[in-house]
């Protein structure tokens, strides 16, 4: 047990090695390539200066969001895994993604964003995200009773008939508008809204700390539903 802890650690600081010289690199190496000797100078004159704009306009907010979407993504991907048992599970296979995705076109196409705020992007995303969850759990509950297999096998459909309908709403959308949803669906990290980004890395952390709280249960539904709910009643009693 003690030599598994140790590689644990062993394998932690590597790791946070890695990731520190890869944000290290990230904000140094670009278009404008900055010394890393300049850094300290750069942050000492403060604003005011084309590249203290570079580190802490542009790169910057790029790493944080990066690495704050890139956790919740991974986070929900072992939870949805170690719920299922299935290696293979994430959110695009159960159509949470596609959920989501839907819900920001349907946002772009009829400029939410526009004319309530840009934070109805997010929470659209969200909304449709859940609504998926809804749907699926709906159709798969039968007389009280889940059945993961069906669960998985209607998110599969889900994920099918949104991505037919992101499909039809860029055939019939406006050019202006198919460029947002493109841009959107790719993926970018270019947001210079350092509120969204704030609300990326908040979102992220949440999850992560109340996922702490469910990881003994998650670890003994990875043993099978009975083995669970066989020591779920031990652990109350």
């Amino acid at each position: 047990m003690k030599t598994r802890f140790n590689r644990w650690i062993i394998w932690v600081v590597i790791l946070s090695g890695i990731f520190l010289g890869i944000s290290l690199f990230s904000l140094l190496i670009g278009t404008s390539n900055i010394p890393l000797r300049k850094i300290i100078s750069i942050i000492l004159e403060g604003r005011g200066s084309t590249e203290y704009s570079i580190l802490f306009d542009i790169r910057l907010p790029r790493i944080i969001l990066g690495f704050a979407i890139g956790g919740a993504l991974s986070l929900a991907g072992v939870i949805l895994q170690g719920m299922f048992r299935n290696p293979l599970v994430e959110p695009y296979t159960l159509g949470i993604s596609g959920g989501a995705a839907l819900g920001v076109c349907l946002n772009i196409v009829f400029h939410l964003h526009r004319e309530v705020g840009i934070l109805t992007i997010p929470l659209s995303g969200f909304l449709g995200a859940i609504l998926v969850i809804t749907l699926v759990y709906s159709l798969s509950i039968r007389k009280g009773i889940l059945k993961i297999q069906g669960l998985l096998l209607t998110g599969v459909m889900i994920s099918f008939i949104s991505s037919s309908l992101i499909m039809l709403i860029m055939a019939v959308s406006r050019t202006e508008d198919l460029h947002g949803i493109v841009f959107w669906i790719m993926g970018s990290l270019e947001e210079p809204n350092w509120f969204l980004i704030k609300l990326a890395v908040l979102v992220s952390l949440l999850g992560l700390i109340t996922s702490y709280f469910f990881c003994l249960q998650l670890n003994a539904f990875s043993l099978g539903e009975e083995e669970a709910l066989y020591r779920d009643k031990c652990g109350k009693n």
